[in-house]
């Protein structure tokens, strides 16, 4: 004999069958010129997928009236949100991002969109297969660099074997603005992370090493890294300074081996 399940049983179980939900965040500084155009795709790929998804636009105090342009854009999407802060830099744009967000999985990707949002699939795919946080990588079998200049790629390697031999050995690409966290992952990081915990404004692009700072927490914490080879364009509008950013970088990562030392991070 049949039993009959009631709404509410019913509803529950669609949910536990459901592909696992997504919340994606942008940060954007001063991004006027190509916002429109990234949303617009993050919105359309969103929409395109079989599981629920939101998009968390945090905009990083922005001077040229990125917000503004995001807004006009956004005014009739649902599960798309624009948040507004101070200018405080990339980490805490992100920080924000991820304690706004509501779903099951949390990813960030840059707002040049470097790496195609259908790497999303494959970051999926790894936490689906074990893993609690995937990682966009530029090196191993099927990465590619498309338009990066030598000089770039140089100090790239240079700065990534400083990070293997200080704090995260075996990682062969930290740096790339494309991650996906578990959310029981996600709060776990950001609950004991130390870089950038200001949010005190600042001034200019801030690119910093925050990156290292949640996978070495990850490793602490005995959760499992999935690099994940993704083809990388260069973005010419890049707001990375190669002087002043590698020291902000390098400052980084020996802080982030200090607070390790010390036991900051188990």
């Amino acid at each position: 004999m049949a039993v009959e399940q009631s709404g509410v049983e019913a509803t529950a179980d669609a949910d536990a069958l459901a592909p696992p939900s997504l919340s994606l965040i942008i940060p954007a500084y001063n991004e006027a010129a190509r916002i429109t155009e990234t949303l617009a795709e993050a919105v359309a790929y969103l929409a395109a997928q079989p599981y629920r998804g939101e998009l968390i636009l945090v905009d990083d105090g922005s001077t040229d009236g990125t917000a503004d342009v995001a807004r006009r854009c956004l005014s009739d999407q649902p599960d798309v949100h624009l948040l507004a802060i101070p200018h405080a830099g990339k980490a805490v744009a992100i920080r924000t991002g991820m304690r706004a967000a509501r779903y099951d999985q949390i990813a960030f990707s840059d707002a040049d969109l470097a790496t195609p949002l259908s790497y999303l699939a494959e970051l999926r795919a790894a936490v689906a297969g074990g893993c609690d946080v995937a990682i966009g990588s530029r090196e191993g079998v099927g990465a590619r660099r498309l338009g990066e200049p030598l000089y770039r790629h140089v100090m790239g390697r240079v700065f990534n074997l400083l990070v293997r031999v200080l704090v995260l050995p075996g990682i062969q690409d930290t740096q790339c603005g494309f991650k996906l966290f578990t959310r029981d992952a996600a709060l776990a990081l950001l609950d004991r992370a130390r870089l950038y915990a200001s949010s005190a404004e600042v001034t200019g692009a801030r690119v910093t090493a925050f990156d290292v700072e949640l996978l070495v927490i990850a490793r602490r914490q005995g959760l499992r890294i999935c690099p994940i080879p993704v083809v990388w364009t260069y973005g010419t509008q890049t707001k990375v300074n190669p002087v002043r950013d590698t020291w902000q970088n390098v400052r980084d990562v020996f802080t982030v081996r200090w607070n390790d030392w010390r036991g900051g991070y188990r």
